[in-house]
């Protein structure tokens, strides 16, 4: 099945989750997560209309970037895995979004490394939402004083939280870390962030978190197929 075809699937997807949650097709994003897929995977997304990618591997991501400088204006490049500190200037150069912000200092780096002729990096906080011990991410209880430190910086624009939640069967129970990080996004609304984007859904869970409030999934084998 084509790149193409497997994208009309989970646009088709995402609309129907918008309609079962009455919410417009439009309030949700597509991030087509091209990890360990080359740049004519891209490509081939970009010309079926994908303009949202996401990268887990940092220097994966920049040859890819590389290679695909001709569309370099049409895309956007999300980095949602991990950032070492020594990595944290090629993010600052590179990328438009960064998903996994997870601690105050990796923020204020990219702030420091963001050149002055790019606009400001768009940022999300990564929250611990099921407070697994192997997985990156703010503790609930931390984010609000981060947030409003990172909301401080000057190279950075904070837009919002992303999570992602432990696997669960059915889609009642994928929807209750869903929820919970999207009370947590709007209790930091109320104290006064102006935050926009919830970063949270995947292929396997993309209606629960459409359901609770996702304004941007993460796709990448529903799009690009499995990986080896």
């Amino acid at each position: 099945m084509s790149i193409s075809t497997r994208l009309e699937q989970v646009r088709t997807r995402i609309a129907a989750a918008c309609t079962a949650a009455q919410r417009p097709a439009g309030d949700v994003t597509l991030l087509a997560v091209s990890k360990t897929f080359g740049a004519d995977a891209v490509r081939e997304a970009h010309a079926a209309g994908q303009r949202a990618f996401g990268e887990n591997y940092i220097q994966e991501a920049l040859a890819k970037i590389e290679s695909l400088a001709d569309l370099r204006a049409q895309l956007h490049w999300h980095l949602i895995g991990p950032i070492q500190s020594n990595k944290s200037r090629a993010v600052a150069e590179n990328f438009d979004w960064v998903h996994a912000v997870d601690r105050l200092k990796i923020a204020q780096r990219l702030s420091d490394q963001r050149p002055d002729h790019l606009p400001p990096l768009q940022v999300c906080l990564q929250v611990n939402i099921s407070g697994e011990a192997s997985k990156s991410g703010l503790a609930p209880a931390e984010v609000a004083g981060v947030a409003k430190a990172v909301a401080a910086l000057p190279r950075l624009r904070l837009r919002g939280l992303m999570a992602i939640p432990e696997p669960a069967g059915d889609i009642e129970a994928q929807r209750v870390p869903h929820r919970a990080l999207h009370a947590l996004f709007e209790r930091l609304r109320a104290d006064g962030l102006p935050l926009d984007t919830l970063s949270m859904g995947m292929s396997a869970d993309l209606e629960a978190a459409i359901a609770e409030g996702a304004t941007l999934v993460r796709v990448g084998t529903a799009i690009f197929g499995g990986r080896g």
